[in-house]
């Protein structure tokens, strides 16, 4: 069922930040999960529109070089919405890890948007809040 597959890529995706217990981020898997050229928005005071490596280049970095260690980011519910081969997500999550030596937690909403390639479902855009 299409459900399934959605489920198990959005938690690829939230994977793809996790580096606890001294592991490493694969966060340039984002590229394989996303359609070239899709979307990524920051919302929020920071308003950002991102293409995939705009985004990844920088997590990469944050999540490899030491300053945001033991960290991940997990969905705490979610509604989505199938309809032929394209999908809606709107998911609330929390996250957690330690930011240049201090503690780092929050909570926000992801939303996003799916499509079915003949490799599968992809991501075609996603955007994130986090709350204040």
């Amino acid at each position: 069922m299409s459900k399934a597959e959605i489920d198990e890529l959005t938690a690829e995706f939230f994977g793809a930040f996790d580096n606890r217990d001294g592991g490493a981020a694969d966060v340039a898997r984002i590229r394989r999960l996303m359609i070239p050229g899709g979307v990524i928005v920051k919302t929020g005071p920071d308003f950002t529109a991102y293409t995939v490596d705009e985004f990844v280049e920088p997590r990469e970095k944050l999540l490899a070089g030491g300053r945001l260690t033991g960290f991940a980011e997990w969905e705490t519910s979610e509604r989505t919405e199938i309809a032929g081969d394209v999908a809606s997500r709107f998911g609330e999550y929390r996250k957690s890890g330690m930011l240049d030596g201090k503690p780092y937690d929050g909570t926000g909403t992801k939303a996003i948007q799916f499509v079915r390639t003949p490799d599968g479902w992809r991501i075609a855009a996603f955007s994130w809040y986090d709350a204040p």
